[in-house]
């Protein structure tokens, strides 16, 4: 049997000592700039995959399919790991299994399972509702039973932070891991008291969301580390970055009439076929 070694090399990361960090990737040419820029893992969010793939915000639009394929296309282009937003699971525990199955055969090295009321919505929006604890575990052994490769990693995401408290929150991520789960998420910790806390209380590998502008406090990555989290992810930041240098090079050639002076501060059309491997694929290859 043919065993994807990507899961592997994720849990040699997750074995290694100090915290792996992550970007999220929008669509697949920011996930190979984020591998060229020398991360070892990629994380493939719902709100950057919602908004590059539909133009639409992330409020479960974006089809369990729909995200399969952007996991099969990524991996296809990437040698680094894939962590990917697997939502509620997109509906019951029939549903969290196919989606554990089709992420697994596009790729993914793990996948995030959280516990909103499906149709969910971002994390860091308000009016979030969750699912009873006993349910999310279920969901999480479904999805622990459901992988064929042992290396595939399960991160259990709590949204109960905003709605039940920051115990209940922990409660349920530890259950979640007493049940399979490899690593802990509890998103949108709302104070630096609360980052500081949750290490304390759970005792598993830990993953911290640092969203720019969300209900999160920002810290440094190396204050992650010594706090005890094992996985930093800054989910949405390439896409908010695209979008002002997209909304400049719009307004710049309406206003202008060119665009030659911006284009300078980027890279050049040199560069960008370079990042892509155009060499690679135009070179002529010796027959048979």
């Amino acid at each position: 049997m043919n065993i994807d070694p990507a899961p592997a090399k994720l849990r040699k990361l997750l074995a290694r000592p100090g915290l792996i960090q992550s970007l999220g990737a929008h669509d697949v040419f920011t996930a190979l700039l984020v591998e060229q820029a020398g991360f070892e893992t990629v994380f493939l969010g719902g709100f950057g995959a919602s908004a590059s793939l539909l133009g639409l915000p992330d409020l479960n639009l974006l089809t369990m399919t729909e995200m399969a394929d952007f996991v099969r296309r990524t991996c296809a282009r990437v040698t680094i790991p894939v962590i990917a937003d697997a939502d509620t699971g997109h509906g019951g525990l029939p549903n969290v299994e196919r989606t554990v199955r089709m992420f697994e055969a596009a790729g993914a090295a793990g996948l995030l399972l959280e516990d909103q009321v499906f149709p969910k919505r971002c994390g860091h929006f308000p009016n979030k509702q969750v699912i009873p604890a006993d349910e999310m575990a279920r969901k999480i052994h479904t999805a622990v039973r459901a992988k064929t490769n042992p290396d595939f990693l399960i991160i259990a995401r709590t949204n109960a932070r905003q709605m039940n408290g920051l115990d209940d929150a922990i409660e349920r991520v530890n259950r979640c891991c007493d049940v399979g789960a490899d690593v802990a998420f509890i998103e949108a910790p709302q104070s630096v008291a609360e980052l500081e806390e949750i290490p304390r209380r759970v005792k598993r590998p830990l993953f911290a969301n640092m969203l720019a502008g969300g209900v999160t406090p920002i810290l440094p990555a190396r204050e992650l580390e010594q706090l005890g989290y094992k996985i930093a992810v800054c989910p949405v930041e390439s896409l908010m970055v695209c979008a002002r240098a997209m909304r400049e090079l719009c307004q710049t050639w309406k206003t202008e009439g060119r665009v030659d002076d911006l284009a300078a501060k980027a890279v050049t059309f040199a560069e960008l076929k370079q990042l892509l491997g155009v060499d690679q694929y135009l070179k002529d290859k010796p027959p048979g």
